[in-house]
Formats: structure tokens, sequence, C-alpha cells
């Protein structure tokens, strides 16, 4: 299992998958392995892979969105790993639900944001203001934060994708406060020789300096050394996202926001907000980085307009 493990963390890396979707993949193999009592999946194939699949459905009542990452966590392990071709044909999926997402309204951001302070502040403006995911602004670099445009560059966003989205202009305060944080933060390392910051891909390779230069160096940067995963390397990396994702947990319950709400919740007000606003779909989707229009249709279901903008009947009486 240890060599399995070890050609499946190389494959991952190769193909420049982020950490999260490697430990996630791989504990979804592990899941399988332990529920074919621990035979070698090159002894195993599409019956196996499809009677995992049942289980999950069937026996751990797993929402379709979770069957599917597990799928594609054996289908990689085949595939890519073992050079194996798998045809799964019949399993038992979940039933499919339509959930919508969870909205703030404006004065429910106004208080939430009111309850905070600091990095968690700023990284919760620049998730309500420009549409970023948390661990999309905890990976923002000093380089890609652009004052004169007002622009953020997002480099591999979801599905690999770059793209740019806007700036707030009540997030610079804090985005200044935080750079010269990190600033201090890189000098401090640089004096005691450690010059290294993870780098996507092989851009290691191609500015084998980047680590000594501060346009490099993460905004939202963790108070302490610590060793890479990937290379074994001692450097800087990011904050931990439970120190943004604590805060704004608390933040919801000291405003009173009753709604089942997270950082995502965020974005999703983000992305809303400025269709009530009458901005086009198609430019609220290039800030959000969809592959699909479909994917940002969903929040026109959740427009500030009643159900389905239609007044309900009990108002029209009265």
């Amino acid at each position: 299992m240890a060599k399995l493990q070890e050609e499946f963390h190389g494959k991952m890396r190769a193909a420049h998958y982020a950490l999260n979707t490697e430990r996630s993949y791989w504990n979804w193999i592990r899941r399988y392995l332990f529920f074919h009592g621990m035979k070698h999946p090159k002894d195993m194939g599409a019956p196996e892979i499809s009677m995992f699949l049942t289980h999950l459905a069937t026996k751990e009542f797993v929402a379709g969105a979770t069957q599917k990452q597990a799928l594609a966590a054996l289908v990689f392990l085949y595939e890519k790993v073992l050079f194996k071709e798998v045809e799964i044909e019949d399993w038992v999926r979940p039933r499919k639900t339509k959930t919508l997402p969870v909205v703030l309204t404006v004065d429910e951001v106004r208080r939430t944001l009111s309850c905070m302070s600091g990095l968690p502040l700023t990284a919760a403006q620049l998730m309500y203001g420009s549409g970023m995911r948390v661990m999309e602004v905890l990976r923002l670099r000093i380089k890609d934060v652009d004052f004169g445009r007002k622009e953020i560059t997002i480099r591999q966003g979801k599905g690999f994708k770059d793209r740019v989205t806007m700036l707030p202009n009540i997030a610079e305060q804090g985005l200044h406060v935080a750079i010269e944080r990190a600033k201090a933060l890189h000098q401090v390392a640089l004096a005691e020789g450690v010059n290294f910051v993870h780098m996507p891909g092989k851009l290691w390779k191609k500015y084998p300096n980047a680590g000594k230069e501060l346009p490099w160096q993460y905004v939202f940067a963790s108070e302490h050394i610590s060793v890479d995963p990937i290379t074994k390397r001692r450097g800087r990396h990011h904050m931990d996202e439970s120190l943004i994702r604590k805060p704004v947990k608390q933040a919801f319950r000291d405003a009173e926001v009753y709604k089942h709400a997270t950082c995502h919740t965020f974005r999703h007000s983000f992305a809303t907000h400025l269709l009530e606003r009458g901005q086009d779909i198609r430019t609220v989707q290039e800030l959000l980085g969809h592959a699909n229009v479909n994917t940002t249709m969903v929040y026109t279901h959740v427009l500030n307009r009643g159900g389905k903008g239609v007044m309900s009947p009990l108002d029209a009486a009265f």
C-alpha cells in the first residue's frame, strides 16, 4: 500500500492537482481498499468500484457530489496510476436534489463585517467584495494585487484557471496593512536564512530566487515557518484557513445572522447582489470564474424579489 500511495501522490503532483484534492482523493482510495478487505486495486475493477459507489449511496447516504468525487478519485487511480481502463456502468446514484445557495442581505453583510477586525476582516471584505473563495484569498500573492488598476489577479483558481476581479476600495487599507505585515515577516525570514516560498507547478525552476523576493510572498502570510509537504523545504506559507473560517463563523453569531452561513456565503452574496443591481450575468460569470453560465444562473433563483419575483396574494390583498 505504501508503494501505491507514493505512486499516486507522484501522479497527482505531476498533474498539478491542489494538495487538498490530493488528500481527498487518497482518502476515498483508502476507503475503497478497506471496503474490499485491502485487496490490491489491480486485482479489482469496474464491478468492485460499482459495489463501493452503491454502498456510499444506499448505506452511507452520501450526496451526489460526494459520490462523484469518490468516482473521480478511483478513475484517476486506475487510469493514471495503474494504467487500467475501467468502464463503470451499473451503480446506484443518490437521488438528485436541487439546493439553492445561502445568500445574505446587504444589512446582514454590514452587521457581520462590523463584528470583525484585522486580517479576518480584510479576507471577508475580499470574499464579499471580489467574489473570491477563501483559499483564493489565502493564496493571494503581493504581486497579484494592483492598487493602481484596482484589480486582483487570481492565479490557478478552481479548474487551474486565472481570472481578474475587482479590488474594492474599502479593502485597500486592510490589504496595505497585510502586505506591510508580510514584508516584515519576510525580512525576518531572510535574516534567519529562510528563503523558500511554495511555487505552483515547476515555476520554482523558472524563478529559482523567487523565495527571496517580496512580490512572490503571500499577502496573508503565516506567522510561522513551516515545512512544505511536497518539497520538504522550510519556508513561510500562507495562513491556515481555520484562522479565517473561525472568526467569520463567530462574526455571524455576534451579528445574529441565523442562516447557515459560511465563508462561501460571501461569494454567493457577491454574485446575487451584483445581479440585483442589474449587472449582466456574463460579467458575473467571468468575475466568479465559472466555466459555464448555467452555474451562474443559480443566482437568478435567489434574487431578493420574493418567490420567483411574484408578489404574494396576501400582500396584494392588504
